[in-house]
C-alpha cells in the first residue's frame, strides 16, 4: 500500500467522525446556505430527519468500513464505493441551494480521495 492510499484511508474516516460527532452541532465555513449546525444544513436542502439520520448512519458506516479494510480489505472498496456516493450527493446539495464554491470544498476533496480509495 503506497502513502497516498494509507492517508486517505485515516483522512476520510476521521474526516467523517469529526464533521458528524464532534461539530455537527457547531458552525462552520462549509455548511450549506445559512445553516448553524449540521442538522439545519440538511433543512437547507429540503430533507427530513428521517434522511439527516440515515446519511449520518451511512456515512459512519462507511468510515468505519474503511478503516477496517486495513484488518479485513474488501471492506475497503464497500466503503469507498459508498461514500463516494454519498460525497457526490453532498456536492450536488450545495450546487442546488447554489452555495459559493468554498463550501464545497470538503465534499470535494472527501469525494477526490474516496475515488482514490475505490480504484487504489
Amino acid at each position: 500500500m503506497d502513502y497516498i492510499t494509507l492517508a486517505f484511508q485515516i483522512l476520510v474516516p476521521l474526516g467523517i467522525f469529526n464533521v458528524w460527532l464532534l461539530r455537527s452541532a457547531k458552525l462552520t465555513t462549509y455548511r450549506g446556505r445559512n445553516s448553524t449546525t449540521l442538522r439545519e444544513e440538511f433543512i437547507v436542502y429540503g430533507f427530513t430527519n428521517r434522511v439527516f439520520y440515515m446519511v449520518g448512519f451511512l456515512k459512519l458506516t462507511s468510515a468505519v468500513c474503511i478503516l477496517l479494510g486495513f484488518l479485513h480489505p474488501p471492506l475497503l472498496p464497500v466503503g469507498a464505493a459508498v461514500m463516494t456516493t454519498l460525497m457526490l450527493g453532498a456536492l450536488a446539495m450545495h450546487f442546488k441551494v447554489k452555495d459559493e464554491a468554498v463550501k464545497s470544498l470538503p465534499a470535494s476533496m472527501m469525494l477526490v480521495m474516496s475515488v482514490w480509495l475505490l480504484v487504489a
